[in-house]
């Protein structure tokens, strides 16, 4: 991102815009649909808005601008609250990963509006800073969507499994969230190429898809 700054600054803007706002409107999600569910933690705290800065927090996003690997503030939830529990837990936590994906398709499919194709990608991407900024759109979606729909505590793919898993094994990868952290870093540094090499599936599959 830093080098980004410096070789095209109007890009970087747009890459800057989306990528904190995409972080707020995926906690944004699970805030919402938790409020749906019949959880009013998120809505008591404020966290049921627009405002990014409620959203995002001040470590995770300098992070993601000096190394590339940052995240926002994690919306809290009380499961105990939802009126039907595996349902609420499904929905709540892919719901950030949905919106991450309709961001993504909305950025691809502005660029397919304006003309881009798979054989024209890159050349758009060199001239033009509004193409550049909409395809690094799309592909921090992906990367946000793909990423946390892992079965990683405290990835929003561990808690959707738990929502499908029996109460004891349930209780086990609750068990896990209390090494959160270190368990995403040894996925990022031990399974760096399996991780990427998902991404970029999905990312190639998304761009056949719309730019094809």
């Amino acid at each position: 991102m830093l080098s980004l700054l410096q070789s095209a600054p109007a890009t970087f803007a747009l890459v800057a815009g989306a990528l904190l706002y995409s972080l707020a409107l995926h906690e944004l999600a699970h805030a919402w649909t938790a409020d749906k569910m019949g959880d009013k933690t998120a809505r008591n705290l404020g966290r049921i808005t627009l405002n990014p800065l409620r959203h995002l927090d001040p470590v995770g996003t300098a992070m993601l601008f000096l190394v590339g690997f940052g995240w926002a503030r994690p919306v809290p939830i009380q499961p105990g609250n939802f009126r039907h529990y595996r349902v609420g837990m499904l929905v709540v936590s892919l719901a950030g990963v949905i919106v991450n994906l309709l961001l993504a398709l909305a950025a691809l499919g502005a660029l397919a509006g304006l003309g881009v194709t798979l054989g024209t990608l890159s050349q758009a991407l060199a001239r033009d800073p509004l193409r550049a900024g909409l395809f690094f759109m799309a592909q921090i979606n992906i990367v946000l969507a793909t990423f946390n729909l892992l079965p990683v505590p405290p990835l929003d793919g561990s808690k959707a499994l738990q929502a499908l898993l029996p109460r004891g094994m349930q209780r086990a990868l609750w068990g896990l969230e209390r090494y959160g952290f270190l368990l995403v870093v040894i996925l990022l540094v031990g399974f760096r190429e399996q991780v990427f090499g998902l991404i970029n599936g999905v990312t190639l599959a998304l761009l056949r898809l719309v730019l094809a």
